[in-house]
C-alpha cells in the first residue's frame, strides 16, 4: 500500500510540474496591426479590430509555449472607410469567402534573454504558409486580481501576393509588416 501511495504522489508531483497555463489576450490592452507602403512613397497603417489570441505554456519562461490567433478580416480598419471597403472586396481579402486570418505556432524557441523565434502556420485568403515571428517578452506582473499578466510584442514581414491578397502594382507595396502587441492574463 505504501508503494501505491508513493507512486500516486509521484504522479501528482509530475502532473503539477508539467501543468499547463493558458493565457488569454486582454483585448483592451492589445492590438493586431500592419503597415504597407502606398504609391511607394508613404506608409499606411491599419489594424484588425476583432481578434482573439491565447498562449499555452508549462514554463514561466514561455520556452515551450504555443500561440493561437484568429482575426476577423472584415474588422480591417485603416482609418479610411472607402479604402477599408475596397480591402474587404474581391480585389483584396474577399471577406465573403475568406473571413478569418489564423496563426498557430509549431515552434517557440528562446533566442535571447526575453526574445524568441516563433514559427507557425499563417492562413489568410485560403492560403497557409509558414512564417517566423520575432517575439519579445516585454514583461510580467501581477494584475489587480492577483493573476499573472504578461506583455508581448511580435513582428514579421510577409508578401501579400504569396497569399493571393491583391495584385502586385504601383498602388500598394507587396511587403506587409505585421505587428502584434498583446497583454495576456493567466487563467
Amino acid at each position: 500500500m505504501k508503494k501505491l501511495n508513493v507512486f500516486v504522489a509521484m504522479l501528482f508531483v509530475a502532473g503539477v510540474a508539467t501543468a499547463q497555463t493558458t493565457w488569454k489576450v486582454d483585448k483592451a490592452h492589445s492590438k493586431l496591426g500592419f503597415s504597407i507602403t502606398h504609391l511607394m512613397i508613404s506608409e499606411v497603417e491599419g489594424q484588425f479590430n476583432s481578434f482573439d489570441a491565447s498562449i499555452t505554456s508549462t514554463g514561466e519562461d514561455f520556452s515551450d509555449a504555443t500561440i493561437e490567433l484568429t482575426a476577423d478580416i472584415s474588422s480591417i480598419d485603416t482609418n479610411n472607410e472607402s479604402r477599408d471597403k475596397h480591402l474587404r472586396s474581391a480585389d483584396y481579402f474577399e471577406v465573403e469567402k475568406f473571413s478569418t486570418l489564423t496563426f498557430k505556432s509549431s515552434s517557440f524557441k528562446k533566442s535571447g534573454d526575453k526574445t524568441y523565434k516563433v514559427t507557425g502556420d499563417l492562413t489568410m485568403h485560403g492560403v497557409t504558409k509558414p512564417v517566423t515571428l520575432d517575439l519579445t517578452l516585454i514583461g510580467t506582473a501581477a494584475g489587480r486580481d492577483g493573476k499573472k499578466i504578461a506583455g508581448f510584442k511580435a513582428t514579421t514581414t510577409l508578401n501579400r501576393i504569396d497569399y493571393g491578397v491583391g495584385k502586385s502594382g504601383p498602388g500598394a507595396g507587396d511587403e506587409v509588416t505585421i505587428t502584434a502587441k498583446g497583454e495576456f492574463k493567466a487563467q
